[in-house]
């Protein structure tokens, strides 16, 4: 459901943080500037004392931020359900026999904002190709395994659905290529930024190099998810797409380290711990603030409290922690904790049902009734504020 509301005047002037010594070239080139309150935070010690830090910056940085003003509009677009395996989704809380995969639904969200430097932006969050996810080591051996299976075939049709490609997305919310000015990912999992892009090489399978899916957009990502996929660790190898960066223009990037904000109303903050680079949408709207990532894949992850798939409460209650990570890939599990708390501080209560936090998971847990009792509690089922225009450049 869209919303239309008066956005209170944002305050283009205070802070001053568009400094030389404060924000990079690349940052001041799109109009954006780096968030100060969490400086030296992920270096506090001892780590109970990082949870404290963390969390009391972010209680500060909101205040801030939502006086600083709401984007103009946002609309999300499911793209695909994909299969994913229940152990990973909650940390092996879940404690009756169930599918040993679950699907999960990837989203794209579309959010057009006012730069600092008052320039009409527009973003493409989380703008998957499938073809490209496919790839990632993980999904290639899955798919063989299915392939052996003799029931494979009805499993893959249980837990994969195609709904829209990124190009779609844009054609139903009346933009073109040419109206996209940044795309960004919360992190490079099964991404293959040569897909987003485009590539002076071929790759494997196709005819002809790949050519950019959103014009001359540039994709924002930290600097340490792009280092991460240029130099793999084994222990990160499975999720992501070697060979992604083939072909791909340097100059299409626009990196950053640490939180980051891109306009009034709309920021990335990084939120480590899944991966070294991981960050999080952070967007003010006329219902309060709202959180994508994918450091949980529902909001019985970051409220296990309240949740009704078995074992997820008890899990809570028996650790004595307030999150239940998404933990495919625990890079660091302390500082996956410690982002969660982050973005459940950011988070606004939902105003349909405050018992939740605004939290959408970039990719969220289908709530499919043949997946029970592995379903999500409560599913704010997508975002829609405003109306999303095209030419506003």
């Amino acid at each position: 459901m869209a919303h239309q509301t008066e956005r209170p005047t944002p305050d283009l002037t205070a802070p001053d943080l568009t400094a030389p010594d404060l924000a990079t070239p690349d940052l001041t080139a799109i109009g954006a500037r780096p968030v100060p309150e969490f400086d030296g935070v992920h270096d506090v010690w001892p780590r109970g004392e990082r949870l404290v830090a963390v969390r009391e910056a972010a209680a500060a940085y909101k205040e801030r931020f939502k006086a600083q003003g709401q984007v103009r509009a946002v609309r999300s677009v499911d793209i695909a359900a994909a299969p994913y395996p229940v152990d990973y989704a909650f940390h092996g809380a879940v404690s009756v026999p169930t599918l040993p995969l679950i699907s999960m639904i990837n989203r794209m969200i579309v959010v057009q904002y006012d730069d600092w430097n008052g320039t009409p932006r527009t973003l493409a969050f989380e703008p998957t190709v499938p073809d490209g996810s496919a790839e990632a080591p993980f999904y290639r051996n899955l798919r063989r395994l299915m392939d052996k299976v003799p029931a494979g075939h009805l499993i893959e049709k249980t837990v994969l659905r195609y709904y829209h490609e990124p190009a779609d997305v844009l054609a139903k919310v009346g933009l073109t290529a040419a109206d996209i000015d940044f795309c960004t990912f919360d992190h490079l999992h099964v991404q293959d930024p040569r897909m987003i892009l485009g590539s002076t090489e071929v790759i494997e399978g196709e005819s002809a190099p790949r050519r950019p899916l959103f014009g001359d957009a540039k994709l924002l990502v930290h600097s340490r998810e792009l280092d991460t996929l240029r130099s793999l660790h084994p222990m990160q190898w499975a999720w992501y797409v070697e060979g992604g960066l083939g072909g791909v223009d340097p100059e299409k990037f626009v990196t950053f380290d640490g939180d980051i904000e891109l306009g009034p109303g709309i920021a990335l903050l990084w939120t480590p711990g899944h991966t070294d680079g991981n960050h999080s949408l952070v967007i003010n709207t006329p219902d309060g603030v709202w959180v994508s990532s994918e450091n949980g894949i529902s909001l019985d992850n970051w409220q296990p409290e309240l949740s009704k798939i078995p074992g997820v409460r008890k899990y809570h209650q028996r650790f004595g922690r307030e999150i239940c990570p998404n933990a495919n890939t625990l890079e660091d599990s302390l500082d996956q904790y410690d982002s969660m708390v982050k973005e459940k501080t950011l988070a606004d209560p939902c105003r349909r049902d405050p018992r939740w936090l605004q939290i959408l998971p970039s990719t969220e847990l289908a709530p499919w009734k043949r997946l029970w009792p592995v379903v999500p509690t409560y599913v704010h089922g997508g975002i829609a504020y405003g109306e999303i225009t095209s030419g506003r450049r």
